[in-house]
C-alpha cells in the first residue's frame, strides 16, 4: 500500500508519507512533527494518531518506543460556561449592573 494512503491522523489529514519526510528531513520528536504536522492537535487532541506517531518516531530512530518522549498535553485550566459566551456574542457585559 501507497505511504500517501495511510492515514495516521485523521483529524489533521496526514498521511504515513507526511511523517516519513519529517523524519527524513529531521524532525525526530513528536513535538516537532506536532509543530509542522498538527498531529494531535485536531478534535481528538491526539486520541487517535499520537501512539501511532510515536510508533513510527521509535521505528524511524531504532528506539523502544517507551523511549520516546510523548506529546506535552495542555488541557484547559478551566471550562467556559455557554451561557459566558452567548452573552458575549450578544454584546451584553456582566458588569452592566
Amino acid at each position: 500500500m501507497n505511504k500517501k494512503d495511510i492515514i495516521i491522523c485523521r483529524c489533521e489529514d496526514v498521511s504515513l508519507a507526511d511523517i516519513h519526510e519529517c523524519l527524513e528531513a529531521g524532525y525526530t520528536t513528536f513535538e516537532d512533527l506536532k509543530r509542522i504536522l498538527r498531529v494531535g492537535m485536531g478534535p481528538c487532541q491526539g486520541q487517535t494518531c499520537s501512539h501511532l506517531v510515536q510508533a513510527e518516531i521509535a521505528k524511524y530512530l531504532n528506539l523502544n518506543k517507551e523511549d520516546v518522549k510523548f506529546q506535552k498535553t495542555r488541557p484547559l485550566i478551566t471550562g467556559v460556561v455557554l451561557e459566558d459566551i452567548a452573552k458575549q456574542a450578544r454584546g451584553e457585559d456582566d458588569d452592566q449592573s
